[in-house]
């Protein structure tokens, strides 16, 4: 058995915003694949960058690493398929949290 991630990213929201991804997040996604749930894992981090693209400073935002991962027999490539369903039952969760909570995860097929 090895880890794969599926995906990587970011979510970030403004330090006053009373808002706890670890609560509105689902620890687990896609429950009863053959290769066993998806694990979504949150850890807060100090802002990876100094500003957004607009110019905008991050020092006032709360940054969470998001990373989606799977444990399996499989090669990494070989779950390509298993990103389409995972991305579709965490997109509304997110699509869910309050104004001000921004997000970027992206597909990342590597062993951990």
């Amino acid at each position: 058995m090895k880890a794969v991630k599926l995906f990587q990213g970011y979510l970030w929201f403004p330090r006053e915003l009373e808002f706890e991804p670890k609560e509105a997040l689902p620890a687990e996604l896609a429950q009863g694949l053959a290769d066993g749930p998806a694990h979504l894992l949150l850890d807060e981090i100090r802002p990876p960058f100094a500003f957004f693209e607009d110019g905008t400073p991050t020092e006032g935002q709360r940054f969470f690493q998001v990373t989606v991962l799977v444990r399996t027999e499989k090669e990494p490539l070989e779950l390509k398929p298993l990103t389409a369903s995972v991305s579709e039952e965490l997109d509304p969760y997110l699509q869910a949290t309050p104004e001000g909570v921004g997000w970027l995860l992206l597909e990342d097929l590597r062993q951990v």
